[in-house]
């Protein structure tokens, strides 16, 4: 039997005064959201430089973050990395990043159309990065004085403007924030009174001003839970917030966190192919392209198709993942034609399919149905959802299933040929004739009232 949720978070609001660990899991809501967009967007979009080749060996796991135009500023610090090479170049070596700030500025962004792109790719939520590494906030904080958005730069609260649209639309609107701060004077000065004097009241006023849904936590490698005194913030979220009977954070709160604390486990760029057995629900965030920031450098090559996207989609989906799929839109405000036309084609292929996607769960006999490639699964109720991503037979075989009351392809009106063996059903491809509506890249057979 279930208990509600206000009681599910007034106990562990009493666990958390003595266990940091001890948060909520992820509410139903979450879990059948499967698709958000998280967005990188800040002071960084205007050089929109990173590296697209991988370095090979690096001394220290930030080289690798070359690849990713929002970590520009470090990267930048790395004399005579390809990085600072470009700056150095394009911009001369007395170009401090600083200089960037007052041509991010944002003259195109209109927020109803961001929405409305987020709300045509069929994604349930989006989390925007309220403040990156670089410490620029995308709204008015009073702790962070001529680095935000409304004191230089567009001059707006680009976080509230979109904020609005989006939950406007009936969408969860998230919240993401670095706990870091690369070169903040009182974080390189004092680290203990960072955390006291600009951590934790902006985290603070995050909550209270937007009220998200959801909280993201990034930067986390530097320091330790205790350091970020993650617990006092945690103990204050969800006993005293305005969003206490209702936030979802994620598992990046220091750098002894991942897979421990958290209402979901967070991979990143991972293998969706690998199983991922967590004992909480997880979220898989990764880039169209490269890099999460809007990167000029970036080819076509280096944007996933829609095929590959939705593919992955559906590989996080069916072992029981949601997928955050990141866009980066441009210094001036606009998303990139590129990536509004991902979206959209998911989007496209979601309004068909996804009553496959969407309020679904990992089947519990996909393991001995591992062997067929390009076939995955996900149940809802008493029905079976089997996704084809490549067409590589006439027939499809599903095993252990007893009986199944009817079968159907999603997009397509005409008959389904199947049969019983054992505990196996056989599916026929239909010819797919023109004028017939189907979908690609991937198929979706429902097989209806499942016996197993």
């Amino acid at each position: 039997m279930k208990k509600s949720s206000s009681l599910l978070f007034a106990w562990f609001a009493v666990a958390l005064q003595t266990n940091a660990q001890e948060v909520p899991s992820s509410p139903e809501w979450y879990d059948e959201a499967k698709f958000g967009i998280f967005i990188h967007w800040g002071v960084y979009s205007v050089p929109a430089f990173s590296m697209t080749e991988e370095i090979e060996n690096p001394s220290h796991w930030s080289e690798k973050n070359q690849a990713y135009s929002e970590w520009y500023w470090h990267s930048i610090t790395k004399k005579y990395s390809p990085t600072y090479d470009f700056h150095t170049k394009t911009y001369g070596s007395d170009f401090e990043y600083q200089d960037f700030a007052p041509m991010f500025k944002a003259e195109l962004f209109d927020p109803a159309y961001w929405a409305d792109i987020f709300e045509r790719s069929g994604a349930k939520y989006v989390v925007m990065v309220a403040k990156h590494h670089d410490g620029y906030a995308l709204w008015p904080s009073k702790y962070s004085w001529n680095w935000n958005s409304m004191d230089v730069g567009p001059h707006r609260d680009l976080l509230g403007d979109l904020s609005r649209e989006v939950k406007k639309r009936g969408l969860k609107m998230g919240v993401s924030y670095s706990l870091d701060a690369w070169f903040d004077p009182l974080y390189l000065k004092d680290f203990n009174s960072y955390v006291d004097e600009k951590l934790h009241p902006q985290l603070k006023e995050l909550i209270t001003d937007y009220e998200p849904d959801i909280f993201v936590a990034g930067g986390h490698n530097m320091h330790t839970v205790e350091a970020f005194k993650t617990d006092g913030f945690l103990k204050w979220l969800y006993s005293e917030s305005p969003v206490k009977n209702k936030i979802v954070v994620n598992d990046r709160w220091g750098k002894d966190s991942p897979k421990k604390l958290g209402s979901y486990f967070t991979t990143q760029y991972s293998d969706v192919n690998a199983p991922k057995n967590f004992d909480k629900k997880w979220e898989e965030m990764r880039g169209i392209g490269k890099s999460f920031g809007y990167s000029r450098i970036e080819k076509a090559d280096d944007y996933m198709s829609s095929a590959e996207l939705i593919e992955t989609l559906v590989k996080v989906v069916c072992n029981g993942g949601n997928l955050l799929l990141n866009i980066g839109p441009t210094a001036d405000g606009r998303i990139p034609v590129i990536m509004q036309e991902r979206l959209l084609e998911i989007g496209n292929w979601l309004s068909i399919n996804g009553e496959a996607i969407y309020s679904t769960r990992k089947w519990v006999n996909t393991e001995m149905n591992l062997s067929k490639l390009y076939q995955f699964y996900a149940k809802k109720n008493s029905d079976l959802y089997v996704i084809i991503t490549e067409k590589y037979d006439d027939k499809i075989f599903v095993n252990g299933i007893e009986s199944v009351k009817s079968v159907r392809l999603l997009g397509y009106t005409g008959e389904i040929e199947y049969s019983m063996v054992g505990k196996t059903i056989r599916i026929s491809f239909p010819s797919l004739v023109a004028g017939k509506k189907v979908t690609n890249p991937a198929w979706v057979f429902k097989l209806e009232s499942i016996v197993e």
